[in-house]
């Protein structure tokens, strides 16, 4: 209890969230409640934080748990040492901060073969420390009384003693914290280009830091992180550097006193520990520490992607044709049916070198009629435009049809990936990789949420420098977004795939399965409740994620809305204060507006629980995600070299980092929009102004063929 306490005033300060919330919040997720069951069910004991700010408190509860276990094995090392005191254990209990733990932990810390210990070890720890008082005028006649044992003469003794004496000044909390600042307020970040390998292929693309300088604290993540993969590659070498002399001098201001001949020895000793130990010691940590910042910038800006490419707008149950396109292999052609089953595939040749046009025209029509299509995906991969154009030639040429299906060109990111992968084999155990690639594209299409939670999220292709930041965290932080992206929208019980299952709140694979195989035993879901009759599936699981489950067509409405059963029972009091059913209730704007939520108020439901269940009343199990629109680039530009400065022309964003974004125009290579070209005003984070598969307007305003590099601006343009 006391631990939470504690954990709570330093959260709540840290994030400047009230300790009311976060209290109860840290009580939650030691209850075994999950992050979206806390934000959507749990309003009134969080005081409404979000599911971000939620996350955050989590986050920050495990760090402090780690840093709470890392004292314990600190405390544990130094009383065994004998040395703890009880201002040291004061110290310990009193620290949250992993730099400063570690700070007071070194001079304890047990040590490899040092220079130090090793003159320790020779007893020259009595010269170190009178060498330390700088009162004696002659030390080499002191150090005599030292040359014993495996010491040979005086000047080994004294180099010994300075040795002990640079080890104590490079873990001194004072030293530590005045290099820190001087880090802190002045360190650069060098990166060089590696000569031997200067003039390499590999090595252009690195050029812009072949000779590259600037102070650390304003280097961008993405400078700093494209710096560490051109060092990681052999082709740079990175280095962090403050004005060394200025720094000895300061150091030497504070430890040496006077002059004579141990200052003069104390002076060196100075010289070395900041050279030897307390330098490259700090450079590694500021390293460390820049590298972290870069990393979490990196990866809040590919979780932003994910969830802007989770959330995107669905087509909805409709009967697709799936489309992969190709040259020489041609396009892989899937029908599926509205759920998404697949019906029938097929290999078409429309385009050269084997060029089967018309042959492949007749093929498409037949299956468009034969299967009832309802609209066309196409993957925007290799032969994209071709291929949109071939099957647009052959709607027109059905002339007299109504409703003919619309046309769809979708990201095909990951989708190789998933083919490849066992969710794709345990789907389609008895067709090929094109096959599966091609119902993937249909999918996205009908419901890319569902479709792209089986694929692993670095592989989707959203984001900066993925495989360069801390895997773990980046996983974590992923593995977050798609849960949140998934609860939010919410599951249909009876259609769901295990993957999609498996992120359900308080669900997992384990669960997933169990609730798929039940389905497949007794058929589809007709109430929540049955939820209770699934193997291993106990009240905690079922409050955590009956919520999420949607069942449309139930015989209670409300088990396909966001509304918690734990709360159905407000929902009947309503409609019989109401005098109606619950389906009425749902169905008849004019008695919703009857309803006083203020009645309904009890100790444990308050305002913001009942705002929710009437907002879900007016629209039970509306999905949050927006309207599918269709998109046409400019059927005069094929190429980059089709490209002239001053075109304007339309595109769509495939990729946003924080220094812009990447807008495909149709030429096979994506254009960079710079975040000084986003817009008319400052821009100090492009997610604010842009999201993925936005169809935007932009004007080419640069060309480079050799490093096949396009610049656009969206200044001035309207969509």
């Amino acid at each position: 209890m006391e631990q939470i306490r504690i954990f709570t005033k330093l959260i709540s300060s840290e994030l400047h969230l009230p300790e009311h919330g976060v209290e109860n919040t840290l009580k939650l997720l030691d209850e075994g409640c999950t992050i979206p069951f806390i934000s959507r069910y749990r309003k009134e004991r969080t005081g409404g934080l979000d599911d971000i700010q939620i996350a955050a408190i989590s986050d920050r509860l495990e760090r402090l748990q780690e840093i709470a276990k890392r004292k314990e094995t600190i405390v544990k090392t130094i009383t065994e040492q004998e040395k703890m005191t009880a201002d040291l254990q004061k110290r310990i209990d009193d620290c949250w901060e992993a730099t400063v733990l570690e700070d007071i932990y070194l001079p304890y810390k047990p040590k490899r073969h040092t220079r130090a210990q090793l003159a320790r070890e020779q007893g020259l720890e009595p010269l170190a420390q009178l060498l330390m008082l700088q009162r004696e005028p002659h030390p080499e006649q002191a150090a005599m009384r030292f040359v014993v044992g495996g010491v040979s003469d005086v000047a080994s003794a004294l180099k010994g003693a300075q040795d002990i004496i640079a080890e104590q000044i490079s873990e001194e909390e004072g030293s530590r914290n005045q290099i820190r600042a001087a880090f802190r307020r002045e360190a650069f970040i060098v990166s060089k280009v590696v000569k031997a390998k200067k003039d390499t292929d590999e090595a252009a693309k690195y050029s812009d830091y072949f000779d590259w300088e600037e102070p650390l604290k304003r280097c961008s993540s993405h400078r700093l992180l494209a710096m560490r993969r051109g060092e990681s590659e052999g082709f740079l070498r990175i280095s962090i550097t403050i004005d060394d002399e200025e720094a000895i001098r300061r150091m030497q201001h504070h430890y040496v006193h006077g002059t004579g001949a141990c200052q003069r020895l104390v002076a060196e000793a100075v010289e070395d520990g900041y050279k030897r130990l307390l330098r490259p010691a700090i450079e590694t940590e500021f390293s460390n520490i820049s590298k972290e910042k870069a990393d979490e910038e990196a990866i809040n800006v590919f979780t932003e992607n994910l969830r802007q490419l989770l959330l995107g707008a669905p087509l909805g149950q409709k009967r697709v044709m799936g489309i992969d396109p190709g040259f020489r292999t041609g396009c892989k052609v899937v029908c599926l049916d509205a759920q998404g089953n697949l019906l029938h595939h097929e290999a078409i040749f429309p385009h050269p070198p084997v060029n089967h046009r018309m042959q492949a025209t007749v093929h498409v029509q037949q299956m468009l009629e034969q299967y009832h299509i309802e609209a066309i995906a196409i993957g925007n991969g290799t032969a994209s435009r071709e291929t949109k154009e071939f099957v647009e030639d052959c709607l027109s040429s059905e002339t007299g049809k109504q409703g003919k299906p619309q046309v769809f060109v979708v990201s095909e990111d990951g989708a190789s990936v998933y083919s490849a992968s066992k969710v794709a084999r345990d789907e389609f155990p008895d067709e090929d990789v094109t096959v599966r690639g091609a119902v993937s594209i249909g999918r996205r299409l009908m419901d890319p949420l569902a479709e792209l939670v089986k694929i692993d999220p670095k592989s989707i292709g959203v984001g900066q420098y993925q495989h360069d930041v801390d895997q773990t965290k980046l996983k974590h932080s992923l593995d977050q977004t798609v849960e949140s992206c998934v609860n939010l929208v919410g599951v249909n019980l009876n259609t769901a795939s295990q993957h999609l299952l498996m992120y359900v709140s308080g669900l997992g694979p384990t669960l997933a399965k169990n609730i798929i195989d039940y389905r497949k035993e007794n058929g589809a879901f007709t109430s929540r409740t049955q939820l209770k009759k699934v193997p291993r599936l106990g009240p905690a699981a079922y409050q955590q994620c009956a919520g999420f489950l949607r069942i449309p067509h139930a015989k209670n409405p409300l088990d396909n809305s966001a509304v918690h059963p734990e709360s159905y029972g407000i929902v009947e009091q309503m409609a019989k204060d109401c005098q109606c059913t619950i389906e009425e209730l749902i169905n008849n704007k004019e008695k919703r507006g009857q309803i006083d939520i203020q009645r309904y108020v009890t100790d444990s439901i308050g305002i913001p629980t009942l705002t929710d269940i009437m907002k879900e009343l007016d629209k039970p199990g509306r999905d949050p995600r927006e309207q599918i629109e269709e998109f046409e680039f400019d059927s005069s530009i094929q190429t980059v070299e089709d490209l002239q400065e001053g075109m304007e022309l339309p595109g769509i964003v495939t990729n946003i980092t924080n220094f812009g974004a990447f807008v495909d125009i149709g030429v096979h290579q994506d254009g960079l929009v710079h975040i000084s070209q986003l817009a008319d005003k400052y821009v100090s984070d492009p997610t604010k102004v842009v999201h993925l598969h936005q169809h935007v307007k932009v004007r080419v305003i640069g060309i480079d063929l050799r490093r096949n590099r396009i610049s656009l601006s969206m200044k001035g343009m309207r969509k």
